[in-house]
């Protein structure tokens, strides 16, 4: 197998899952599309052994564990061509040679993953938010690092992006969550609105569960407005991907809130329409306090 087919396979799972990813977005230079799928493709695939139907918990953390082995071979340079999923790793190995991805961004990820298999409660908001920065916040420092962006600023704000995009996700999916035994929303947020477990029915929710995740979204809003420099702080291509990333997660937190959270009839998402208003509203952006543009 050469490298253009590892990468070729990697593209190929990119473009088999519609994702909030920037895989096959024309705003990504073409020179940097199959790194990005590569990285795309080591996520999506450790995400799915993690997620393996009713398999035991045991069997998917074994299966991550190994994953997390053939990533540190990878990141050495060495890529076993019999190992399943090689195309995967010989892409991601010359990725991350390429330009300099820390192998500890795509382990923050498995461990993530690995907490997926056994954790479905969260006590307080500094363990959620820890989560985040595993499960997500990587994936806004790689393309950073993938578009020669280093600086601790924008890494900082891109973090800030990253949680609020993962936040939005969860209180949109609410229900769904809620159906396969997950709670994504802190314990103590929900003892300080007095919302009570035992009475959550995410078809018909409570005074206190809807104070508790209108509380929850305001926090998250407040992420958006913390790491919105960071749209600002790149240049080219990369700023338009950003400003619209952006305004696509507030304009699912902002349909989240319209409906008083009521996610189990009517569940917020951008549909084909809104590319037109999203762009006019990219076109019409105002900037804030910019972090500097650094290429460090």
């Amino acid at each position: 197998m050469t490298l253009a087919d590892a990468y070729e396979a990697c593209a190929r799972l990119a473009r088999a899952h519609d994702e909030n990813f920037p895989v096959a977005s024309r705003l990504v230079p073409r020179r940097l599309r199959p790194h990005v799928a590569a990285i795309y493709a080591f996520a999506r695939a450790a995400d799915d052994l993690a997620d393996e139907g009713h398999a035991p918990a045991a069997r998917r953390l074994a299966a991550l564990d190994a994953w997390r082995d053939h990533l540190r071979r990878a990141a050495a340079g060495e890529v076993d061509p019999a190992a399943p999923h090689a195309t995967v790793f010989l892409a991601l190995a010359d990725t991350m040679a390429r330009h300099a991805l820390p192998v500890e961004l795509f382990e923050d990820l498995l461990s993530a993953f690995a907490q997926d298999v056994t954790v479905t409660r969260y006590e307080t908001w500094a363990d959620l938010l820890d989560y985040c920065r595993r499960s997500a916040n990587p994936v806004g420092r790689l393309v950073l690092r993938l578009f020669g962006y280093r600086s601790p600023a924008l890494g900082g704000a891109s973090d800030a992006v990253c949680t609020a995009l993962q936040l939005t996700n969860f209180w949109q999916d609410f229900a769904r969550d809620w159906a396969i035994g997950r709670l994504y929303l802190p314990a103590e947020e929900r003892r300080a609105a007095g919302a009570d477990e035992a009475d959550l029915d995410p078809a018909a929710l409570t005074p206190a569960w809807r104070l508790a995740l209108g509380r929850a979204a305001a926090r998250t809003r407040a992420l958006f407005a913390a790491g919105r420099p960071v749209c600002d702080g790149v240049g080219g291509r990369l700023r338009w991907e950003l400003r619209l990333t952006w305004l696509g997660g507030m304009t699912i937190l902002d349909r989240v809130e319209a409906v008083e959270f009521d996610v189990a009839h009517r569940r917020p998402a951008l549909r084909r329409r809104d590319v037109a208003p999203l762009l006019w509203k990219a076109l019409r952006w105002r900037e804030t306090n910019a972090a500097p543009l650094q290429t460090w």
